[in-house]
Parts: C-alpha cells; sequence; structure tokens
C-alpha cells in the first residue's frame, strides 16, 4: 500500500518544503520509492531538489488543469526522488479549479494513475488554505504540521486543525493527524520547550520525535539544490533519518509514532 502523506503549514517559514525534501531523501535511503509533489507555486521544493521553475515545461498545473498525465511531468532528481514540480502557472490554478465541480480531488484523481509505483509519497501544501492545500489534505492519508519553536510560531494552527476537521467530515474522511513536527528547534533553550507544550496543551496535538535543530546547513544544501542528507554529516541530517525511521515503522508495523515531551525533552 502506498502512505499518502500531506506536510501542511499555512504560515510560511516553518520549515515546511524543507521537512518535505529532507524526509523525502531520508526515506528513500530506507529503500523507499519516493514521490513528492510541489503544490506551492513559488516552487520552492522544485527548486531546491535542483530543477529551474522557470525552465519547465510542464508543471503539476497542467496536470490540475489540463488533460496531461501524471506520469508525463515527473522528473527524477539526481538523489533518486521523483519530483512532480512546480512552476508560478500554478498561482492561476486555484482561480481555474474554484469553477469546476468536485475541485477538491483534482490531485487525488490525479496521482491516482501512479500511486502505485512508490511507497511513499509527500504532498507540498502552499502556505494558505485555499483550494490546493484542500486538493493536498484530500489526496492525503495523513497530515504533518511543521512548527517552528517560536513566539507566535503557533497562530493560525487551531485554524489549520479546523481546516484538516472540516476535510476529515466532508471530502477524506479517513484523514490522519500525525501531529506537529518541531522545526528551528534550539535545545539549549527552554524557549523552544516552552512553545512546544503550548501547542501541546492548547490543541492536544501530538509532537513527533525528534525536533528538527536549527542548522545553517540547511539553507546550504537549499542553495546548492539539493537536500541536508547529500552533504557532510550534520544534526540536521541525523533528525530527519531518526524522523524517516519513526514514520516508516509507524506505516509499516502499526506501532505508535514516536512522540517528543516538550516538559520533559524527551522523546516517547
Amino acid at each position: 500500500m502506498t502512505t499518502v502523506l500531506a506536510v501542511a503549514n499555512q504560515k510560511g517559514g516553518v520549515a515546511k518544503t524543507t521537512t518535505v525534501a529532507s524526509l523525502a531523501a531520508a526515506l528513500h535511503e530506507l529503500d523507499q520509492r519516493v514521490l513528492v509533489v510541489d503544490l506551492d507555486p513559488q516552487g520552492c521544493l522544485t527548486f531546491s531538489l535542483g530543477q529551474n521553475p522557470d525552465k519547465l515545461e510542464k508543471s503539476v498545473h497542467d496536470v490540475l488543469t489540463g488533460d496531461i498525465g501524471v506520469a508525463d511531468v515527473l522528473v527524477e532528481t539526481e538523489e533518486g526522488i521523483v519530483l512532480l514540480p512546480a512552476t508560478i502557472d500554478l498561482a492561476g490554478a486555484e482561480a481555474l479549479l474554484l469553477m469546476r465541480p468536485g475541485r477538491e480531488y483534482a490531485l487525488k484523481r490525479a496521482l491516482a494513475s501512479v500511486t502505485g509505483d512508490f511507497d511513499v509519497v509527500i504532498i507540498d501544501c502552499p502556505p494558505s488554505l485555499g483550494v490546493l492545500t484542500l486538493n493536498g489534505l484530500t489526496a492525503a492519508q495523513s497530515v504533518l504540521v511543521p512548527l517552528q519553536c517560536e513566539t507566535l510560531a503557533h497562530r493560525g494552527v487551531g485554524q489549520l486543525l479546523r481546516t484538516v476537521s472540516e476535510v476529515q467530515q466532508i471530502t477524506n474522511p479517513d484523514l490522519a493527524l500525525l501531529g506537529a513536527l518541531p522545526t528551528l528547534f534550539d535545545a539549549r533553550t527552554t524557549h523552544s520547550r516552552d512553545v512546544l507544550a503550548d501547542v501541546s496543551d492548547r490543541y492536544q496535538l501530538p509532537v513527533l520525535d525528534p525536533p528538527i535543530p536549527r542548522t545553517v546547513r540547511f539553507a546550504e544544501a537549499t542553495a546548492s539544490g539539493a537536500t541536508v542528507l547529500s552533504g557532510r554529516k550534520s544534526k540536521g541530517a541525523k533528525a530527519y533519518r531518526d524522523l524517516a525511521v519513526n514514520l516508516l515503522a509507524h506505516w509499516n508495523d502499526g506501532s505508535a509514532v514516536k512522540t517528543y515531551s516538550p516538559a520533559e525533552g524527551v522523546g516517547a
């Protein structure tokens, strides 16, 4: 069975795209066939995996709004991850999709022809709660919420959780909420743990283990068109490798997802 995971947070700058690319690379290292879907018109995931969105002739926009099949648009990256890329054209897709019946199911219908070729599909949702994000949530089996460990980072989390609840009630009753993934985490301070504890208490949202540490390696990797796993060893790469092992055990064996206790600063 193919696992389809949506990574969503309408707040920008929370390492959402970094999480998609790095987790995909870590899963590929574990012999998983991985497809990543860029649903952001900015094309950040496409760029971070070594593709130039400005030079692509076909993208996920053509899949959602035209008659082009997904298989005709896929690009294989140097790290072995298969990418359904995005370009700025995707910005116009929402307006076109709004006029169509069953618009929330466009991505799910499109992916149906290729999901059997992959073990894991990861969808990078845009930083909004529009039609594109609804498509990502409707196509997914579970959703992961990257959460920046800084003050006010959880603004909008409640709205996102309400959106997830509405999707569960209307278009995707089987959608599971995996929890929040702490990003830009600084283990040297109590501030990061306080933010996570607040989110956990306020929204009853599981916090996944391990937290992703703040490191300059992520920016360096993005600039080079590769993931952090392809370069020198770093604590960020190790964290995403551990997360991949955690999630893979959950998907394959049905074991509980390992969570992080903000109060104690340890995994559970």
